[in-house]
């Protein structure tokens, strides 16, 4: 009952969602046919969704044009390249959806212009509002024309048209927000036109202003059309952005103009606004990674309830029930919106509708499986969640007969394959031989960024207590152990260890590890040795911490290799550790430590840096002993995890669960 207030309706326009759940839109990158329809893996991803209780769904961008602005179809799906084809798929999707009692909002892109994603980009140049520079190449932009843009226009009347034959609800418009096409119109330091379209505020929205009424003209007036709107920019410069707590003058949309803007957009006739703050060239703001706070947008979003009468949805890391609660009750939101958190757990609202809280599972903002993978590789996943966007490929496998299995070792790797074997009705066995689940996960959670990393283990510890699964701590597999077991099959999932060296006084150096869990003291400064992500993740929490934290890196610069797939997650570290005061040596070897001095060979010679301990952070090394002990005597034998590769979270979860449902 605490949380009953987020099971009230509310309306949309014409239409009234059950709940104040709302899927946030992320790119489908994956989930188009190659007629711009929604294929399979479309259809079952958003439905599942839907059946997880979500009371609205918002799809993830979809164009209306690919003439003007090309976009590698099929990329995505597009309502206008084979209106059939879209409007078959789309009802196929819809239909489903509704059977659940949920909505389902198409989101209709009118291009992304300066941020077009290069590999995208083909043979046609970049089109922006004017001619600027792009975000991510050494290009300037070709400015459109204005029949362009009314041939833009007039497609969002066909896609929006198309959409209602499919049976959506509404659509929601992608948007003055983030940056995209619009947005850059919206915003002055991108829009340097002179004629309808450039100058005072109401001109720069013109482009906006059109697109609704043309839906309007072609849908009805009680179609419902949102808006994705972004606040603020937090733009510092060109692929420049602020941080948070950073004082700067902004370049792009203040919030002065945010207010004045969204009552523009409102006049005109919006249904709500979709809120959030950023650009791309402040990525991390709407895309934010685990180095932003929960609930960001929040203060925001209360802006936008102050200024329009219209719903104002939230969204931005708001998967914490309590502050989704909150929101709702003092008036900061009507609904919110999960978008990563649904990725790792589509059944997220039923739980918490059935108080079953400690069963959902946390999304960790990695950021890995879906933004990483979309931005490298055009697919959209989740890290923790190997059936994202792969929910009929990945289903699980019913066992034919029931094998009893060893698991050694009780990281991430092992946890995840026990819990798919015991849902799949074989009977794994789990020991661990420290105190605890968790393996790396426990020390790189330490830092309060890093949270959900520690929310993650104690989701496994709970999932394997419901499915009753046998774990034994403190007790480390031998083969004696697995002989005297009469095992059919068994899992080495023994992790890694960190790398070491001596240094020459070495009582006080320590790893990474050893400082995150607290078993080590690094004193008042400290130099970390290695500047990839535990390193600098590290250094960042230390600083946090008030110590005087040095990096020495090998490389040119740091995260060099092994740092964060998403760029936004790399780019803000990269940021953060100047901005709280971390010194970084870089192009340089250690050589020793004595007397509380660490030398490091650099191009200008031997440079001693004065500190009271030095931590190590370079690299693991694959603990497969155990593996090779059994290689040739047990029939049914797999590595996982770290100790067959060392990687990241998301490979040890996805490789544990593609080997344990296929036993």
């Amino acid at each position: 009952m605490k949380y009953k207030t987020l099971f009230t309706p509310v309306k949309i326009g014409s239409v009234t969602v059950k709940n104040r759940f709302a899927m946030a839109p992320m790119g489908p990158l994956g989930l188009a046919d190659a007629e711009g329809g929604f294929n399979q893996r479309g259809i079952d991803y958003y439905t599942e969704r839907a059946k997880g209780g979500t009371g609205l769904i918002v799809t993830g961008v979809t164009f209306v044009d690919n003439e003007v602005e090309e976009h590698g179809m099929p990329n995505c799906p597009c309502s206008t390249h084979n209106p059939v084809q879209f409007v078959r798929t789309g009802r196929e999707l819809t239909e489903r959806v509704h059977a659940y009692g949920a909505k389902i909002f198409l989101q209709m892109s009118g291009g992304f212009g300066r941020v077009t994603i290069p590999t995208n980009l083909g043979e046609y140049p970049p089109v922006a509002p004017s001619p600027i520079p792009h975000r991510w190449m050494d290009k300037i932009c070709r400015e459109l024309t204005v029949e362009e843009i009314q041939s833009i226009v007039r497609k969002f009347g066909d896609g929006a048209y198309n959409a209602k034959r499919a049976g959506f609800d509404g659509v929601q418009i992608h948007a003055v927000h983030e940056g995209y096409l619009i947005d850059q119109f919206a915003i002055s330091l991108f829009n340097q036109r002179t004629d309808a379209y450039g100058g005072c505020l109401e001109n720069r929205l013109r482009f906006a202003r059109e697109i609704l009424e043309e839906i309007k003209r072609r849908c009805g007036e009680d179609f419902p059309v949102t808006l994705r709107y972004s606040v603020k920019s937090f733009i510092k410069d060109w692929r420049e952005g602020g941080l948070p707590g950073e004082e700067f003058q902004e370049k792009g949309r203040d919030t002065k103009e945010g207010i004045a803007a969204a009552k523009l957009l409102v006049q005109y006739g919006y249904d709500a606004l979709d809120t959030d703050v950023g650009t791309y060239d402040s990525w991390w703001w709407n895309h934010p990674p685990m180095y932003q706070e929960k609930g960001l947008y929040r203060p925001y979003c209360r802006l936008m309830k102050e200024t329009v009468d219209v719903p104002v949805i939230c969204a931005g890391r708001m998967d914490n029930p309590d502050m989704a609660l909150e929101a709702v009750e003092q008036g900061v939101c009507d609904m919110v919106s999960l978008g990563r958190p649904l990725l790792a757990d589509p059944d997220y609202v039923n739980k918490l509708r059935a108080g079953r809280l400690e069963e959902i599972r946390p999304c960790i903002s990695c950021q890995e499986g879906c933004m990483g993978r979309i931005q490298e590789y055009s697919m959209i996943n989740c890290a923790v969640n190997p059936q994202a966007a792969r929910e009929r490929a990945m289903a699980y496998n019913p066992a034919c007969g029931k094998k009893r299995i060893l698991i050694a070792g009780g990281g991430v790797a092992g946890c995840e394959a026990a819990r798919v074997l015991a849902i799949r009705g074989h009977q794994p066995e789990l020991f661990e031989k420290s105190g605890r689940l968790g393996g790396n996960l426990l020390p790189g959670g330490a830092p309060k960024f890093k949270e959900d990393d520690l929310a993650l283990v104690k989701w496994y510890e709970h999932q394997l207590k419901l499915l009753q699964v046998p774990v034994y701590l403190n007790a480390e597999v031998d083969k004696k152990l697995v002989d005297s077991g009469d095992y059919d099959a068994v899992i080495v999932a023994t992790g890694s260890r960190p790398k070491v060296f001596s240094l020459g006084d070495d009582e006080k150096v320590y790893t990474a590890a050893q400082v995150l869990l607290g078993e080590k003291d690094c004193g008042d400064s400290t130099v970390i040795v290695g500047g990839g992500l535990v390193g600098c993740e590290t250094a960042l929490w230390l600083a946090q911490k008030g110590k005087r934290v040095t990096i020495v890196e090998a490389l040119p610069k740091i995260l060099a290799v092994n740092g964060p797939l998403c760029h936004a997650n790399s780019e803000m570290l990269e940021r953060l550790i100047p901005y709280h005061g971390i010194q970084v040596v870089a192009n340089a070897k250690v050589t020793g430590y004595r007397d509380g001095l660490l030398s490091a060979k650099t191009g200008e010679g031997v440079r001693q840096i004065p500190c009271d301990s030095v931590i190590l952070s370079v690299g693991y090394r694959e603990e497969d002993t155990l593996y090779r002990e059994l290689e040739f005597e047990v029939p049914e034998l797999y590595l996982l995890g770290d100790a067959r590769r060392v990687s990241n979270i998301m490979y040890a979860i996805w490789d544990a669960f593609e080997v344990a449902n296929h036993i």
